[in-house]
């Protein structure tokens, strides 16, 4: 099982959706997610046909958080060009962990950084 780490603390359990046909589905078709969901490779994600709204943290290559932001069901969100990576979770949870611009997060129990 992989790990969302900020600090040496376990934010969350991981998903990631490291082939292409599990970035392109991403949440689609959930009606929720325990942890979070880390999409390589991204710079903009979407939630239309999304059953929840969710929060995204959108990651630089080194998963250092350049964007927080929460996007209702249905809405495509902002490109963001620095972002090599977004991290995907239900709406809230990103509050609730205190991930903010500027935290170093990392990846456990994975080949990703």
């Amino acid at each position: 099982m992989a790990w969302l780490v900020r600090g040496g603390e376990v934010l969350a359990a991981l998903e990631v959706a490291d082939t292409r046909n599990a970035r392109r589905w991403g949440l689609l078709g959930r009606d929720g997610i325990e942890g979070a969901l880390l999409i390589p490779k991204a710079h903009q994600v979407h939630t239309i046909g999304m059953r929840f709204a969710i929060d995204v943290a959108y990651c630089d290559a080194d998963l250092v958080v350049v964007r927080v932001g929460r996007l209702a069901r249905n809405r495509v969100g902002p490109v963001v060009w620095s972002a090599r990576a977004v991290i995907e979770a239900e709406a809230g949870m990103l509050g609730r962990w205190n991930v903010q611009v500027g935290d170093q997060l990392e990846t456990r129990g994975t080949d990703q950084p």
